[in-house]
């Protein structure tokens, strides 16, 4: 967006230039300096994270070929919380920026900074949510070909459209477009399996992402609006309800309230968003170094008792229910396999299958001792077996499956130590995707800062609507990381922006309303095509 575009929008709000926020001067020597000295750190700590768990695993040297699609993974993931950072920091800066509460290169900074603890000290459930909407077979065999050409595809199609959204200004959402990526490769597999129409997206674990996604935007314009009304009733200071006449910063008590805001949304998107990097980094790592990563290691060795215990109480339950059915592990495999790829898993034969898994997976885990003594030869045959029974009472759970009290605490505690053992997130990749989120922050947030700022409203924002909006969206993303919900923080801070300014009267630009909607619509069939096209002709030479 160019300077000619940015002062034509200040004469459409009727502000005057000495009001609005300074947006010159280029980066400083020393900034610059400390930006390449923390991208250095970020990917020394990556290669050294790599290198140590490899070594400490015991895993054979990669050979070139398998070397140089990890190294290519590992950055194309990297690059996209880097894209999810600039593309998304706007959303909490804006309102600090045009309250003038922070100059803008210190709201960058500490956006960033704060996004980058949220992603250190996120829960990881989100992580695991978006990867449960990939195929099942593709989760299998993420290190084969398929496997790759599905990570390039989603992350180099959700890339492209964050840049392209982003050149032109548009507040559009990096997890609607990486959700949408993930659906688009789904599809795609499921066209190019033959015979198979259950290749696909898990359109139940689907529908509940959908949900989030669309409500909430709503939850972002109506908490909002009902926010500062609220707030208008409650705190008399008129300051709050007017818009700044000069560049001055907002009395004390007004700034702290909106830069704890900022600094709570920043918090939030980093746990939210980070985690979606998290999760695709361990697909990679799983199948291109299955020895070191299938199995969590951390667990200790005085965990096996109640693994045990766990696991035996879950394999009376499914062995109940299987009646006298009995299968090997191979043929128990393709059973589960074909049950998770149906969503049909409430059967004798699945029951069955799932007891003759548990028993396989107790067994060789007693027999080496503990996790972190099972032979590499056999590690991603035990976490596939793992990953399967885990998914089963997954869909089991979410399809309402009639069990006794009894029955589904056995199966829910069984479900925890299976996810403990292969649902887990290393200290590096965490502090990795800190780095690259955090220091894309720090760029190219200008074009979207000025749309949430002065292209929603007619009016330029108040304290209170930027108080307002910030704290309901802090909120709403705080909520949905710890039920492991993926939301987008552009579409609740922007739709919130709007929710205050219609609730004020100060009324909205509804040509800026409408481009965002055209992007909200056209971001997921968009993604789609993309990735699914994308993973079509990779899959041709992979």
């Amino acid at each position: 967006m160019s300077e000619t575009t940015v002062d034509q929008q200040s004469r459409v709000l009727d502000t005057p230039q000495d009001i609005r926020p300074s947006f010159e001067g280029g980066g400083h020597i020393g900034g610059i300096l400390v930006f390449l000295a923390l991208l250095v750190f970020g990917l020394f700590w990556t290669v050294r994270g790599l290198t140590n768990d490899i070594t400490d695993s015991g895993a054979p040297a990669l050979a070139w070929g398998a070397f140089v699609l990890l190294g290519i993974a590992l950055l194309i993931a990297l690059a996209f919380e880097f894209v999810n950072g600039f593309h998304d920091t706007a959303n909490a800066v804006a309102t600090v920026i045009y309250t003038h509460s922070l100059q803008p290169q210190v709201a960058v900074i500490y956006s960033g900074t704060m996004n980058f603890l949220g992603v250190l000290t996120s829960s990881g459930a989100v992580a695991f949510a978006i990867v449960s909407l990939l195929p099942v077979e593709l989760i299998l065999q993420v290190g084969q070909g398929a496997g790759f050409a599905m990570i390039f595809a989603l992350l180099i199609a959700a890339i492209v459209w964050n840049i392209g959204t982003w050149f032109l200004g548009l507040p559009a959402s990096s997890s609607h477009t990486l959700i949408g990526s993930i659906i688009g490769v789904g599809v795609a597999n499921q066209l190019m399996s033959e015979g198979a129409a259950t290749s696909g997206v898990d359109w139940s674990q689907a529908m509940g992402v959908f949900k989030a996604l669309l409500f909430s935007p709503l939850v972002g314009f109506i908490g909002s609006a009902l926010m500062l009304l609220a707030m208008k009733a409650l705190v008399r200071d008129k300051r709050l309800y007017t818009a700044p006449e000069t560049r001055k910063a907002p009395p004390a008590w007004i700034r702290g309230l909106l830069c704890l805001t900022c600094g709570a949304v920043s918090f939030a998107h980093g746990s939210n968003d980070g985690q979606k990097g998290m999760g695709l980094i361990m697909l990679i790592l799983i199948g291109s170094l299955p020895t070191a990563y299938a199995l969590n290691r951390a667990v200790p060795d005085s965990h096996l008792p109640a693994f045990v215990a766990a696991t035996q109480q879950a394999q009376a339950v499914f062995d109940n229910r299987g009646g006298n059915l009995t299968f090997p592990p191979p043929a128990a495999e393709a059973i589960v396999t074909d049950a998770l790829k149906l969503r049909e898993v409430d059967t004798k034969p699945v029951f069955a299958a799932l007891g003759s898994l548990a028993g396989d997976i107790t067994d060789q885990v007693k027999a080496y001792g503990s996790l972190n003594k099972v032979p590499a030869a056999a590690v991603q045959n035990i976490r596939n077996e793992m990953f399967m029974v885990s998914e089963a009472i997954r869909v089991m759970q979410k399809q309402n499956v009639a069990f006794t009290a009894k029955e589904a605490s056995a199966l829910k505690i069984y479900k925890g130590v299976l996810d403990d053992s292969t649902k887990f997130i290393p200290t590096w990749v965490k502090v990795s995707v800190a780095v690259a989120l955090g220091l894309g922050t720090m760029v190219g947030w200008k074009r979207i800062v000025i749309t949430v700022g002065e292209k929603i409203g007619k009016t330029h924002m108040t304290y209170g609507q930027g108080a307002s909006a910030e704290l309901v969206a802090a909120a709403t993303i705080a909520a949905a990381d710890i039920y492991g919900l993926p939301v987008s923080t552009t579409h609740v801070l922007s739709s919130g922006v709007a929710g205050t300014m219609a609730a004020s009267g100060a009324g909205l630009q509804w040509s800026t309303v409408k481009n965002m909607l055209a992007a909200w619509v056209l971001t997921l069939p968009a993604a789609i095509l993309m990735s699914g096209s994308l993973y079509f002709v990779l899959r041709q030479v992979m």
